[in-house]
């Protein structure tokens, strides 16, 4: 079955350098071609302006409304800027990186907890033309080196110690291998040999980059996230200013109350979830972002309600801890991300807070669908939504008709699919307008919902997680190595909270391993903690097809089955 399906006109072309991995080749030219800016312009999805001009916007109409409240959760201590403060931050956040060589087409990575110095950082490299690489802070060393090696990032910016790991000294000891970072700017008390001190460096600039006088391109690559992509190889996805507008414009109604409006996710700041809702939504709609530091849920109820939040974006499980401490105050839109929503969930919130459940699913390559406030109280029980305009859903099947028992693979195009995808391991270029007319394969399953969208109704076998997707062939890799495992496959395995957890599935070679084997294993080649699985099962053989291929499909059943017997 297709959905809302248009032909057009090839995607996006690489203008200046093809790429291939070395020195002086860079996919960050890429661009969008002139049919597809001007189509989207003229449908209202894409536009000429940018990030940096809306933050110019508020600081002139409303430069005292507050832009940004950040929560210390151990001291309770809070940080508010107002739209004038944040503009000045920028400013200086821009003439610090300007003094450390960041210019047009450079690459910073920011690999930070959500404090409030990360959306003036974000803003000041889009005023100065350079690539973020958004890196979140529960990424081990191991990944953090092969994301700053395929980006070429020149400068790093990353905390001293978090959660107890100790972030800077895993930089410093990776950079001698790293001959592209120049700079390793460390945020926090402890300031090692070499680094660059956040806070004497960013907060006291020898100069500023004024906003007034500098407008990046719209089309242009500005950011560049990383994700497991639908192999579960991860990826990079590299989006321009208007895919990511696309994204957040879809979510902005009628009923946004400007200055009044306040959005707060528990999600990474360094990750899309975090950029969407309290970067883009707030400068789309004179709002502000709430973020806090830690997820402590009884410290972030009282913080929501004294803080006036209005709009959360939140994974289930996360909002499943939130609720014993939620309370109705200013809220009025509580949307979960797009994995399977419980009942008990959707009941208790109509309960507690007097609102409908909303739901929406999307992904790091593009933005999908959401709920809209017509929909039935409890639509989040039977969709994810339908999609953004602007975007178009195609759900596909070899085995005839869609159903329940037969969903469709999920693909989509349009004006919120980034430009391209970047092998972070291999290097491979894929441009996805330039394969099958330019559908996107989200590798997930659905079937249409009876209104106009989509019900997900699970994943490629491939393809493990909740919010975020775990690298399965990469773990497999790693589990490869280890002596009493012959061979192995990652499946993912329900989690009560509505996603998938990980688990092994090995057939060992001599004596078995145990899960803690397995984990330490991992944990000892630095590889980042909830890629590990969290379950072992072991086999005399792993089921294959005729071409030797794993049927993950039918390890995943079995793995349900006794789950739900469990």
């Amino acid at each position: 079955m297709v959905l809302l399906v248009i032909h057009r006109e090839k995607g996006p072309v690489i203008t200046d350098d093809v790429f291939t991995p070395g020195p002086g080749r860079t996919v960050f030219s890429l661009r969008p071609p002139k049919s597809d800016v001007d189509r989207f312009r003229e449908e209202g999805v894409w536009r000429d302006g940018n990030p940096v001009q809306d933050l110019v916007r508020w600081r002139d109409e409303t430069p005292d409304a507050v832009a940004l409240i950040a929560l210390q959760t151990e001291t309770g201590e809070t940080t508010s800027l107002t739209y004038r403060d944040y503009a000045r931050c920028v400013e200086r956040y821009a003439g610090a990186l300007a003094e450390l060589g960041v210019g047009p087409g450079q690459v910073v990575a920011l690999q930070l907890p959500n404090v409030w110095q990360v959306p003036p950082l974000l803003l000041a490299c889009f005023r100065l033309g350079a690539v973020v690489a958004p890196v979140m802070p529960t990424i081990r060393s191991r990944e953090l080196e092969r994301v700053l090696h395929r980006v070429g990032a020149t400068v790093c910016v990353t905390a001293d110690v978090w959660d107890g790991y100790d972030h800077a000294g895993a930089l410093a000891e990776m950079a001698p291998r790293l001959p592209k970072l120049r700079h390793r700017v460390v945020l926090g008390s402890r300031i090692g040999a070499g680094e660059v001190d956040f806070t004497r460096h960013f907060e006291q600039p020898r100069e500023t980059r004024p906003l007034d006088d500098a407008w990046p391109d719209p089309d242009q690559v500005c950011v560049v996230l990383f994700t497991s992509g639908t192999s579960g190889r991860p990826k990079a996805a590299l989006h321009t200013f208007n895919t990511e507008y696309a994204t957040a414009a879809a979510h902005v109604t009628p009923d946004d109350r400007g200055p009044a409006e306040r959005f707060f996710t528990p999600h990474s700041l360094t990750h899309t979830g975090g950029i969407f809702l309290c970067l883009m939504r707030p400068l789309l709609t004179g709002g502000s972002g709430v973020v806090a530091d830690r997820w402590v849920p009884e410290a972030i109820g009282p913080f929501l309600e004294a803080t006036a939040v209005t709009q959360v974006l939140i994974a289930p499980v996360f909002l499943a801890e939130l609720m014993p401490f939620a309370r109705p105050g200013s809220l009025r839109l509580v949307t979960t991300l797009g994995t399977a929503t419980p009942a008990p969930l959707v009941e208790a919130v109509a309960r507690d807070l007097g609102l409908p459940l909303r739901t929406c699913w999307g992904m790091t390559e593009s933005g999908g669908t959401l709920m809209r406030a017509d929909d039935p109280p409890d639509w989040a029980l039977h969709s994810a939504g339908r999609v953004s305009r602007g975007s178009e859903l195609d759900l596909r099947s070899d085995l005839g008709e869609i159903t329940a028992e037969r969903p469709g693979r999920l693909y989509i195009r349009g004006a919120t699919v980034c430009l391209a995808t970047v092998g972070r391991d291999t290097g491979e270029l894929v441009v996805p307008a330039d394969h099958d007319h330019g559908w996107y394969d989200t590798g997930d399953l659905a079937i249409p919902d009876g209104r106009g969208g989509i019900r997900l109704m699970g994943r490629d076998a491939d393809r493990i997680g909740g919010v975020l997707m775990i690298p399965a062939s990469d773990v497999e890799s790693a589990l490869l190595a280890h002596p009493a495992v012959r061979d192995v496959a990652l499946v993912g395995y329900p989690d009560p909270a509505g996603g998938e957890l990980p688990a092994a599935v090995v057939v060992a070679a001599g004596s078995p391993p145990t899960l803690a084997d397995l984990r330490e294993h991992l944990a000892a080649l630095g590889m980042t903690e909830w890629y590990w699985p969290t379950r072992l099962e072991l086999v005399d053989q792993l089921p294959r097809n005729a071409m030797g291929k794993i049927r993950k499909d039918v390890l995943a059943r079995d793995l349900t089955r006794r789950s739900t017997v469990d």
